[in-house]
């Protein structure tokens, strides 16, 4: 059987705009980035230790390919010197390391950030392949197309609702919880068929390879991971938010203009959030907590500052389903643009219990990082002395 990952593209567009931003201001940062398994799974994951090794191991011998570069080269946000970098690359066996502790699955990636950031997406499309080919295919994937055509006819009768003032977009983020790769690019072509094109509401896909390949939008700007790394480099731990959205506006000037907002939560965020960088970026994106609410804080801001929410977007990716999306999309689309990035239940909806699985940033130049998010179960950090440092100064209540 090959290997689960065939090419360095198979990731999420935001690794790449990271990675670049990262490269060019903050090279030396060391990084390590932990494997964690949120709910406990049907199956034990430490029996999957060997296969996993073994992905890791044939992960570690590829290259980017020059037609591979290439299409990056063409993405107008991609620097020369980034894929100069990447056309060397190569991730490094032992800066990763997987082992077994009980039932649990044990994954920490160790090194220069801009050696080792990478691993996470194909860390997780490994995990969840593997955990998924214990499970019978035959019947999962009967299910899996059963619902996707569910919910492609409901995508469908939506058309037929009365329009609001913006459209309804939707977008595939789904490449670390899929199935797998095969049923991830089936999704996706189902979708580009029935829904995409001029007027319909399909409009692209985090996952480089397939937005290659079928001639699709590649989505994403930033991630966690990107703001906590300003935790721990030389600025007030107050600032670290301004700081990482300055350097953002320096690195792109204009373009990939979607900031996250719940690193430390909404409210911190919006405090940061001042009319500078609200002119600068074109829209938030939402990734925890009750996205209503979240949804008029961001409103409500940008009243304040006497802009018009018509000119922005705001784009939710939060454990979305398409009745979720839609029911977004009735209460804001008339106020604000949109857009809809659906993870799990896209590409892993096949009735079977899917894995919670991240793999996340904890420390960064020796000093533990955090995410406090809106949501209490998504809140991340092993030091639970600076977890508490951070909320006490952003006045979050711990």
């Amino acid at each position: 059987m090959p290997p689960i990952v065939t090419s360095l593209l198979d990731t999420d567009l935001y690794k790449f705009t990271m990675w670049q931003a990262l490269l060019h201001r903050h090279p030396q940062t060391q990084a390590e980035y932990r494997f964690v398994c949120r709910r406990r799974p049907e199956r034990p994951l430490a029996e999957l230790l060997p296969a996993v090794n073994a992905e890791l191991d044939a992960l570690c011998q590829l290259r980017f390919a020059r037609d591979e570069l290439d299409y990056l080269r063409g993405l107008r946000f991609m620097k020369s010197d980034f894929i100069d970098f990447l056309r060397i690359f190569q991730f490094q066996r032992d800066f990763i390391e997987a082992r077994a502790e009980g039932e649990d699955l044990v994954l920490t990636a160790r090194g220069p950030q801009v050696h080792v950031m990478a691993f996470e997406v194909f860390v997780l499309a490994i995990v969840n392949e593997l955990y998924f080919r214990q499970f019978d295919a035959e019947s999962a994937l009967a299910e899996g197309r059963a619902r996707l055509a569910a919910k492609i006819a409901r995508l469908q009768s939506a058309r037929a609702e009365p329009p609001l003032r913006h459209p309804l977009e939707l977008f595939d983020f789904g490449t670390r919880r899929r199935y797998s790769g095969a049923w991830q690019r089936e999704v996706v072509q189902a979708l580009a068929r029935a829904l995409g094109g001029a007027g319909g509401c399909f409009k692209g896909t985090s996952n480089v390879l397939l937005a290659r390949e079928l001639g699709l939008v590649p989505m994403g700007t930033m991630a966690h991971e990107y703001l906590q790394t300003f935790q721990a480099l030389d600025v007030r731990l107050r600032d670290f938010q301004k700081a990482a959205l300055e350097a953002w506006v320096q690195e792109y000037r204009g373009d990939l203009g979607i900031a996250l907002t719940d690193t430390v939560g909404m409210d911190a965020f919006l405090a940061d959030f001042d009319l500078y960088f609200a002119k600068l970026f074109d829209g938030l994106r939402h990734d925890s907590g009750d996205p209503f609410a979240w949804g008029e804080k961001a409103l409500a801001h940008y009243a304040r500052l006497r802009i018009d929410p018509a000119t922005k977007r705001l784009v939710f990716s939060d454990g979305l389903d398409v009745e979720r999306a839609l029911a977004l999309y009735r209460h804001f689309g008339d106020r604000v643009q949109l857009g809809f990035g659906i993870g799990t239940q896209l590409t892993n909806d096949m009735g079977l219990t899917p894995l919670s699985i991240v793999m996340k940033l904890v420390r960064a130049n020796g000093q533990p990082v955090a995410k406090l998010s809106d949501s209490p179960g998504k809140t991340l950090c092993d030091d639970p002395t600076f977890l508490a440092y951070l909320a006490q100064v952003f006045g979050i209540a711990a």
